[in-house]
């Protein structure tokens, strides 16, 4: 394995252990904020910290751009909502069906085809997640559950389309992605309560951390 590989897996689980942290920061701030509310702030927060840390930005609005910023944004606002409807584990781990999809329609979008291995690794992590998450899955939440698995697929178009932006630059379709998440949830955060000291150190986290970082 060479430093650059090395470097990418790094990069890899420092990104997992950061997405980690959305089921317990958004159940913590929903007891007071709608979900699509928390998505807003999330993605206003963070959208100003990548702004703050990225030099060289392009915002050119191409296709692959643009769709990314689409699917980054419904992502992100179907997972909010889904865990506040459901069980958080029910959410990440039909959120977390992307690698289907991505194997599924990557030949068609990217020309890049799911090897036999790609599939059994596919089907081994998903059968992990659901021994590890197995006390917490519960039935009976199929508003939720339906959401998480749309929130799946939305991973997997936004996936596609920052890989088809892999010789540019894709972070600016995680900002137009945050920023547009933010619109949609202007009018619930409007109206929702005020948030406790200990709600905003969590939207704070699910801004910089768990989505900045």
């Amino acid at each position: 394995m060479n430093a650059a590989h090395t470097r990418s897996v790094l990069q890899l689980v420092a990104a997992a252990l950061c997405w980690s942290l959305a089921g317990l920061l958004i159940k913590n701030v929903a007891t007071v904020w709608p979900g699509l509310a928390v998505a807003g702030g999330r993605g206003a927060i963070a959208a100003i910290f990548l702004l703050l840390t990225n030099r060289g930005l392009r915002f050119h609005f191409s296709r692959d751009q643009i769709v990314g910023a689409l699917g980054y944004a419904a992502c992100t606002i179907t997972f909010c909502t889904a865990t506040t409807m459901t069980t958080a584990a029910n959410a990440i781990l039909l959120q977390y069906t992307a690698p289907v999809w991505i194997a599924v329609f990557g030949a068609w979008f990217l020309g890049e085809h799911a090897t036999r291995a790609d599939w059994l690794t596919i089907v081994i992590v998903l059968a992990g997640m659901g021994l590890f998450f197995a006390d917490s899955l519960e039935l009976g939440h199929l508003p939720g559950d339906s959401l998480a698995l749309l929130s799946g697929v939305c991973f997997a178009g936004m996936t596609i389309a920052l890989r088809r932006q892999k010789d540019g630059s894709p972070v600016e379709s995680i900002i137009l992605g945050n920023a547009l998440a933010f619109l949609v949830g202007l009018p619930w955060i409007l109206r929702a309560p005020a948030l406790p000291t200990a709600g905003w150190l969590s939207l704070a986290l699910l801004g910089v951390v768990q989505l900045g970082v």
